[in-house]
């Protein structure tokens, strides 16, 4: 399974962005993590597939950005150790 960290920057957050990210990740299919705002205004986004290619896509449209208002200036990807999920999910800060 290929798990990966990433932080987005940018303009990233108050524009549907974490919203975009769930749906790229049931459109491409077989990913699962989460994704929630971060108080420095990055966006930070776990997750795995066991199809390594479609990891690869979903960072590639994310580098694009999820949704027309979004705009990605920098992400920040790196392999990662974390609990297996089983669906995605937007977390909430409460």
């Amino acid at each position: 399974m290929k798990k990966v960290k990433m932080t987005a920057s940018g303009r990233v957050q108050g524009v549907g962005f974490r919203w975009g990210v769930l749906s790229l990740a049931v459109e491409i299919g077989d990913i699962t993590g989460r994704v929630w705002n971060n108080d420095d205004g990055t966006v930070t986004i776990l997750a795995q597939s066991d199809y390594p290619e479609k990891i690869s896509q979903f960072i590639h449209d994310i580098r694009k950005g999820p949704t027309p208002f979004s705009n990605v200036s920098y992400l920040d990807v790196t392999i990662a150790n974390f609990e297996d999920y089983k669906d995605f999910k937007v977390q909430h800060p409460y």
